[in-house]
């Protein structure tokens, strides 16, 4: 796998505001927000893309969305609701090749997105 920004913020080479952290999962601001709360939820296991993961990855994965909900309760938009989104690929819009989920928040996301 080539190496990537994430992998560089997962060792702290590049400066990053982390709203989580264990073991196996980081998550912080995105630097260009698309709403008010914009935070990437991060495997520190270099899995490319979903067409990548493991059936080993399993739990990995369903951690990804608890940590996300976790973090969607504590920083209030919970309630309100939120948006999770997954880009697998180019064509779908992934431009870091290190599997990540968007948790999007804090004012009405609208559907279909841009």
């Amino acid at each position: 796998m080539a190496e990537t920004v994430f992998a560089r913020i997962i060792r702290r080479e590049l400066p990053a505001q982390i709203e989580y952290e264990d073991e196996e999962v980081i998550a912080f601001r995105d630097i260009n927000p698309q709403a008010p709360v914009h935070i990437l939820v991060v495997p520190k296991k270099p899995i490319p893309t979903l067409n990548d993961a493991a059936e080993e990855d399993i739990p990995l994965l369903g951690k990804l969305l608890w940590v996300a909900r976790h973090l969607a309760q504590q920083l209030g938009i919970a309630e309100r609701g939120y948006r999770l989104v997954l880009n697998c690929n180019s064509e779908a819009g992934q431009t870091v090749f290190h599997l990540h989920l968007h948790l999007l928040g804090g004012r009405p996301l609208h559907w279909p997105p841009g």
